[in-house]
């Protein structure tokens, strides 16, 4: 299984930016996690990630007829971005919303997603956790 996991605005900062919220371990242990969570259950996993909505919205079209499941973590992009919602739509490729805090626990304008209706599942206030919960969903159906 291919597998394309993509990660929104900021999150190249991990490690800097409100450790207290994200943790300590910075964007490089992130990316080892997720390969190794992958290569656990066999799949390969391209890791993308971008400040710029449009370039994720070119990655998710990009991924149809190449990719088999979608890990994203939107970022600031999950209460804002219809764009990426209907890129997601559009490809119909099976997608897994991961956030590494629980956004429903945090301000009132992070309570919505608009990737959480077309996600099969949305992952949240798991850390890195949630990564390896969304590719074994993806892979074998595990919740």
């Amino acid at each position: 299984m291919k597998l394309l996991v993509i990660n929104g605005p900021n999150l190249n900062m991990l490690g800097i930016r409100e450790p207290e919220i994200y943790g300590t371990r910075n964007y490089a242990a992130l990316c080892a996690y997720i390969m190794d969570a992958a290569a656990e259950v066999g799949a390969s996993c391209e890791i993308y990630q971008s400040n710029h909505e449009g370039a994720i919205v070119d990655k998710i079209q990009e991924a149809y007829g190449n990719i088999d499941g979608i890990v994203i973590n939107p970022a600031a992009y999950t209460h804002t971005s219809v764009a990426i919602a209907d890129a997601l739509s559009s490809v119909a490729i099976p997608t897994v919303e991961v956030h590494l805090s629980d956004v429903m626990q945090r301000e009132s304008f992070r309570r919505h997603s608009f990737v959480a209706p077309i996600a099969k599942k949305t992952y949240m206030g798991l850390g890195f956790e949630g990564y390896k919960k969304a590719i074994r969903h993806l892979v074998k159906n595990e919740e």
